[in-house]
């Protein structure tokens, strides 16, 4: 699930055949891209747009360091869905309580790429308009589009795409120039075959008739391994239209439709059948398409058959594999005749009801399986991500079926299940697109409405909108109390009492946690006990009860651990992080940091690996290890520029500054602190999140050449402060000399308890938790909390400061009392 970014160069699919012939159309077309930002590869269907871009688009990655990237939209119905393609191509973000469109445009802004979109056909207006939004403000982004009919954008260039060039005479070399003829002759016979005079001059002769058009080559080439090429030519005289004028569009386009019916007669009954119910996917394996397009006509048992026989003719192609089962997909064309006989045959219902049935029941499992608060294996639960994420242009289907339909229940089903989902890849502006649209109609059942409502409450709250979240948190626990759907008021209690925190009202959060706690437990819920443990641990760190929060977060991450929840355990661990830092526990901070890291890495949600990789870059520097800090750092603010997250920008521009600044790199502290509230402030972020830097480099210095320095980083852009940050990073790499500081003073011998005293003797005794549980009756997890506390009132970091602390307090008594 983790997106491709720029270090990738590019996702270009692999190509699946070999292509013929375009070697003077792809010189042309490169020098053609080498001096417009915008081409259109435009032709009827089957005439090859998509293969020449991909070529074309391979053959240029060396001129765009940012890379190349390849958008799919011929299954995609709005701007939303347009836009998400896009971000998902070039691994761009969704960021809170912001439209994607404007964080993809801030993404690009400073990039060198092109965008590849195929099949633009159907949203053409909705791509001219991305489109021409990417142009006019990323001045070196280039786009690759292939469509039927131009985008009519300004400045764009269109290129008409010819077919394949026909033999020019029956002598042998006119034969071997033609590229319609190597085509067709490859496809039949195989790379390399032997082809005799007698059968190249029928391949020649059919070449004429289907025009040289790629598709319909191919088509007619697959069943030229079957049948004799003298049969295949009689047969399709009586399918073509009769021969006019070559070199018209609307020719080649009946030519097509001719060759598509004429495959489709020579097809058996089941592969007929199997061949229009395939359009109701995007992409799809062979166990999907059994439970989909199986019936008493086109019993389970014959679909792999049938799926093989599509395969070998051309009309389905291989897209790749996903968790070890190989996935199709119909070519355009081919797609759109498959939907005209599945209309014909009078299945459209019958067989898009099947699909959405099936995608149902995998967004039930989602939402099931993502919070199942019992254990169960993390592989077990991260395939049905895995799974969601590769069936998930499908779910769409399903969704718009049900919203054509007014099938609000099923909508809303889908929404409860998907909400994990959408949380976890960042997908809430579109998951408060489809909740609101089901949640609109009046169709629904009251359980099902209140239970979306609940996670739309939610997705609010990740979007910034909070009170939105809190009005629709405090009916959504109204509705799903009286509905008794304890699962959706566990959520709604934990989300209510986040709203209550960031109001100020602890009191209130409090009751809610205890109360959202004691219902977890009745139930067995380890899931929302946990969750409600972890913000217990958020709430007593607010109220600065350090040992508190630190013995609530182990005891989740105790639980978590045991139902063996990595997602989980990674949002714990970052928040237990956070707490350490705080504390100046560097030891503890550096593991769950690198813990939550590890498991980032694994799951790839972009803002938390962002976050775990700023926080061990900020505990390494503090550790000593200066290089690698900023290393981390570094990756840490590339990856949130790079997807767009102007949070996590100004997160690292902060952290750089802290190193900076005790590294006595003073106006770039104060410079890259500028630039850090500049981005919060032009993104309505809170300033200063904890942990934060030193206060004098973080606070707007009042006069002097820091205030102008502070200035002129407030009115840097984002990619601006980045180059500037990874600037002073590189210098902060070389090791130098830090400056001094003055010895800070032992603290007052009275500011530990009668307890924490005898805890402190025991360390400058040597002794480690276990040996000072042993000897005090007490168990390990209480000596850590007094140990948590000792450095919170000392100001200390490490038990080595504490010995030597109490063994200095021990020697000053002894030399006093004249002790030799």
């Amino acid at each position: 699930m983790a997106p491709q970014t720029a270090p990738a160069r590019q996702n270009l699919p692999p190509e699946t055949s070999t292509l013929i012939g375009r070697e003077r159309d792809l010189s042309d077309l490169l020098r053609l891209l080498g001096s417009n930002r915008m081409v259109t590869l435009c032709g009827v269907s089957g005439i090859g747009k998509t293969r020449m871009a991909l070529r074309v688009a391979a053959q240029a990655t060396a001129s765009y360091p940012d890379g190349v990237w390849f958008a799919e939209l011929a299954d995609v119905a709005t701007r939303q869905e347009v836009v998400a393609r896009i971000a998902q191509a070039v691994g761009v973000s969704e960021e809170s309580g912001r439209d994607l469109a404007e964080t993809l445009v801030d993404a690009l802004r400073a990039r060198k790429l092109l965008l590849v979109l195929d099949g633009c056909d159907a949203v053409i207006g909705e791509v001219a308009a991305v489109g021409r939004a990417l142009l006019d403000a990323c001045p070196s982004v280039s786009l690759l589009l292939s469509s039927e009919d131009p985008s009519r954008v300004g400045g764009e260039t269109i290129w008409r795409v010819p077919p394949l060039t026909l033999p020019q005479g029956g002598d042998e070399h006119s034969l071997d120039a033609s590229e319609a003829v190597r085509l067709f002759a490859e496809r039949s016979h195989g790379p390399g075959a032997t082809v005799t005079p007698d059968q190249r001059a029928t391949i020649a002769d059919l070449c004429h008739q289907l025009d040289g058009v790629p598709l319909c080559l191919e088509l007619v080439a697959a069943w030229a391994r079957h049948h004799s090429l003298e049969e295949i030519a009689d047969e399709l005289a009586g399918h073509l239209p009769e021969p006019t004028t070559h070199g018209h569009s609307a020719d080649r386009s009946k030519i097509l439709d001719a060759v598509l019916e004429w495959s489709h007669s020579l097809l058996g009954k089941a592969e007929r059948a199997l061949l229009r119910r395939l359009a109701v996917f995007t992409t799809w394996d062979v166990e999907l398409a059994e439970r989909v397009c199986s019936d008493e006509e086109l019993p389970e048992a014959d679909i792999l058959d049938a799926a093989s026989g599509l395969v070998d003719r051309s009309l389905v192609t291989l897209t790749g594999e996903h968790q070890g089962r190989v996935r199709y997909r119909l070519p355009h064309a081919i797609h759109r005749f498959a939907t005209a006989r599945l209309t014909e045959a009078g299945e459209v219902e019958a067989t898009r009801t099947r699909h959405r049935e099936q995608m149902l029941r995998l967004s039930d499992e989602m939402g099931r399986v993502a919070v199942l608060g019992r254990p169960m294996p993390w592989s077990q639960r991260y395939d049905v991500w895995r799974r969601v994420a590769a069936e998930y242009d499908n779910v769409r289907r399903a969704l718009h079926w049900s919203a054509e339909r007014h099938d609000a229940e099923e909508g809303l089903r889908m929404c409860a299940g998907l909400h994990p989902f959408w949380v976890s890849e960042r997908h809430t502006g579109e998951g408060v697109q489809w909740s609101d649209l089901f949640l609109g109609m009046d169709e629904a059942t009251m359980p099902m409405r209140a239970r979306v409502l609940a996670r739309r409450a939610k997705m609010a709250w990740l979007r910034n909108d909070f009170r939105l979240a809190r009005e629709a948190g405090e009916e959504a626990l109204r509705l799903c109390r009286a509905a008794d759907d304890g699962e959706s008021v566990l959520l709604t209690l934990n989300l209510l009492a986040l709203s209550d925190m960031r109001d100020g009202d602890n009191q209130s959060a409090s009751v809610r946690l205890t109360e959202a706690l004691k219902i977890a437990r009745d139930g067995g819920d380890l899931w929302y006990e946990s969750m409600s443990l972890g913000l217990q641990g958020a709430l007593a760190s607010r109220q600065d009860d350090y040992p508190g929060a630190d013995m609530l977060y182990n005891t989740a991450l105790l639980i978590l651990r045991g139902m063996d929840h990595r997602w989980g355990v990674g949002l714990i661990l970052i928040g237990n992080a956070i707490v350490a830092e705080e504390q100046r526990d560097l030891d503890v901070a550096d593991r769950c940091y690198r813990e939550a890291l590890d498991i980032q890495r694994d799951i790839g949600v972009v803002p938390e690996l962002a976050r775990c990789l700023a926080g061990v870059g900020r505990i390494a520097h503090a550790q000593g290890a200066t290089a690698q800090g900023y290393d981390y750092l570094s990756e840490s603010l590339l990856l949130s520029q790079n997807t767009g997250q102007r949070t996590g920008v100004a997160r690292a521009l902060e952290s750089i500054a802290q190193l900076a600044a005790s590294d006595g790199f003073t106006e770039g502290a104060v410079r890259l602190s500028g630039a850090a509230t500049g981005i919060r402030d032009g993104a309505c972020l809170p300033r200063y999140p904890s942990p934060r830097p030193p206060r004098e480099h973080t606070s707007v210095p009042s006069s002097g050449s820091q205030a102008a320095w502070w200035s002129q980083g407030y009115a840097l852009g984002v990619d601006e402060a980045v180059a500037m940050a990874l600037r002073i990073a590189e210098a902060g790499r070389v090791p130098r000399p830090r400056p001094s500081r003055p010895p800070t003073p032992d603290p007052p011998k009275d500011v530990l308890t009668r307890r924490e005293h005898e805890i402190a003797r025991h360390i400058g005794e040597g002794g480690s938790n276990r040996e000072i549980a042993t000897a005090l009756f007490i168990t390990q997890a209480t000596v850590a909390r007094h140990v948590a506390n000792i450095n919170r009132k000392t100001g200390f970091t490490s038990r080595k400061q504490i010995a030597a602390w109490i063994n200095r307090d021990r020697a000053d008594r002894e030399e006093a009392s004249g002790i030799p």
